[in-house]
């Protein structure tokens, strides 16, 4: 199909998601004369669901992205993102997209904004960077503490070097590979790291837990679940259940890990024909952004369960858009 045939008001590309990955795209496309919209979704009051912005709106201080010397919070970050994908003419729409049909071309995107009002949108080519949001808890103080950057973190990697959590006491929960590789990593700068599972075994592999317990500050608390997170601004403790016997005993710690997994934002495209794999993340060809559907796009954590940082999402989101760009050349679209 020539842009001469598309519906009047088809985008040449549309991006849903406002991370690292969706912003980052949007400024490669921009930039190309792509003229992207991107769809950043709707605010939410729960955290354990994609928000506009990404995981970065739960990080109060990212000090591993290059080109912030001196560190940068996680909604600045993201706002700087935005002001840089709009200065080159992004167009920026709050609105989720409830569903997606690839069937046809241009594909049809099925919109809803913050009143409930519905629409569609139509686009030639579409890149998914909706992300992955952490699987938490669910107690009240978790949320709170993660929200204010009061010592509640789902990744270790991304915050566990921060100055706040050095020569501190720390605590992970979890008992599979995440967990080990996280609780692992915290032994470089904590002073004890205690492993909190609900058996008395962990899920994780032999060799990762080797790794881990090889640690002079290494410690499992065993057959135990967290109840509560203790502290008002800054977490104090945490609350443990032992699962056998129902005991209950405080943890002292300054910090918290929550490392059970993650839930990649793909329910959207249920039914829309895009090859998810097992675990629910979108299949990729090797080394591309191509999804098994022609002219839709992947970049991020929705389509990264290893890596899982801003600076790979903000690179994949760079492919996708080059990608995007390439494909609606070869088709004429361009």
């Amino acid at each position: 199909m020539s842009t001469s045939d598309a519906p009047p008001g088809t985008h040449s590309v549309v991006i849903i998601g406002s991370g690292p990955a969706g912003w980052t795209a949007a400024v490669y496309a921009a930039r190309a004369n792509l003229h992207p919209v991107v769809y950043t979704g709707v605010p939410k009051q729960n955290p354990a669901i994609v928000l506009p912005g990404g995981q970065l709106m739960l990080t109060t201080e990212v000090e591993n992205y290059p080109g912030f010397p001196h560190g940068v919070t996680g909604p600045e970050m993201m706002s700087l993102f935005q002001q840089q994908a709009e200065r080159f003419g992004t167009k920026v729409i709050g609105a989720d997209i409830e569903s997606c049909d690839f069937s046809r071309c241009p594909f049809v995107l099925r919109t809803v904004d913050s009143e409930g009002t519905r629409g569609e949108a139509r686009a030639h080519t579409v890149i998914i960077a909706t992300g992955a949001v952490a699987n938490w808890l669910g107690l009240e103080n978790e949320m709170r503490l993660a929200r204010s950057g009061g010592g509640v973190s789902a990744c270790a990697v991304c915050d566990g070097a921060l100055p706040m959590f050095r020569g501190q006491p720390l605590g992970v929960v979890g008992g599979g590979d995440t967990a080990m590789e996280e609780a692992t990593y915290l032994t470089a700068f904590a002073s004890t790291v205690y492993i909190i599972h609900r058996r008395e075994e962990l899920r994780a592999s032999k060799i990762m837990q080797e790794r881990f317990f090889s640690k002079p500050n290494a410690k499992a608390v065993w057959n135990s679940v967290v109840v509560d997170v203790l502290g008002s601004d800054k977490i104090e403790g945490v609350l443990l259940e032992n699962t056998r016997t129902g005991e209950r005993s405080t943890l002292p710690i300054k910090g918290l890990f929550v490392a059970i997994g993650h839930t990649p934002a793909t329910k959207f495209l249920a039914g829309s024909g895009v090859e998810l794999e097992p675990t629910g993340y979108i299949r990729l060809a090797s080394r591309k952004s191509t999804t098994n559907i022609p002219g839709v796009f992947a970049a991020g954590d929705v389509c990264d369960a290893e890596y899982r940082q801003a600076v790979t999402a903000a690179g994949m989101g760079c492919q996708a858009a080059l990608d995007a760009e390439r494909w609606l050349g070869a088709q004429g679209l361009h």
